[in-house]
């Protein structure tokens, strides 16, 4: 199970870092509608149907919706969707007003910076930006793989809670998928191939939340540095 979860975890960290080679191939393989399948809600797939979803094509969606700031453009971070910024500033961006929501390495950047430090990890993905969703997925897919090393090699109850521990304070640092999901699902109405996407991650990770809870049965802060 860790490795399954490590896997399906590399899959959306690359998906939301713009390797559209792999998102074409998970497409074609079905890995995002057999994951949809699986989960406890129904999730429609159709947008991912249709064989027509090249790197090409993706790649464009991906930067309308991710990279170039527009009409379209949803950013892919969680301090552009805190609902309580971490200063005011003046900026003429919209995704930078003054004493609202919207800004660039706000808290939960450096919280999560925090985070990455105490478990002596370092994002590849996510362009340098530690709240890039791409890097927490990259960030719980190492924290999978680690834990399924550390069962293959036996290793103690204390080892295996505290990687367990981690994943369990990453994951209750994604409440703002829900914002981020409702946003690309309003600007990514046509091929709705992201937005079916950013539904089934923002759905694998609320239940992924709630099994690891249901596997420890200790009181725990999720709000613990």
């Amino acid at each position: 199970m860790a490795t399954a979860r490590a896997r399906l975890y590399g899959v959306l960290a690359a998906t939301f870092d713009g390797e559209t080679e792999a998102i074409a191939a998970a497409i074609d393989r079905g890995t995002f509608a057999t994951l949809a399948d699986a989960l406890p809600v129904d999730i429609e797939t159709a947008a991912l149907g249709g064989g027509d979803h090249d790197a090409e094509s993706l790649a464009i969606g991906y930067d309308n919706l991710f990279v170039v700031p527009g009409s379209h453009y949803v950013p892919p971070f969680a301090s552009a969707h805190a609902t309580d910024p971490s200063e005011e500033f003046e900026s003429d961006s919209r995704y930078h007003t003054a004493g609202e929501a919207g800004e660039l390495l706000g808290d939960p950047a450096a919280d999560m910076a925090r985070l990455y430090a105490a478990a002596g990890f370092t994002p590849r993905r996510g362009d340098d930006i530690p709240d890039h969703v791409a890097a927490y997925f990259e960030f719980m897919r190492a924290l999978c793989e680690r834990e399924a090393a550390l069962l293959d090699d036996g290793a103690s109850e204390g080892r295996l809670e505290a990687v367990r521990e981690l994943q369990t304070r990453t994951l209750s640092r994604l409440g703002w998928l829900d914002r981020f999901e409702a946003a690309v699902g309003s600007h990514d109405t046509v091929e709705g191939v992201f937005a079916t996407i950013a539904r089934i991650a923002r759905t694998f990770t609320a239940w992924d939340a709630q099994e690891l809870a249901a596997a420890d049965p200790r009181p725990s802060d999720p709000e613990s540095p």
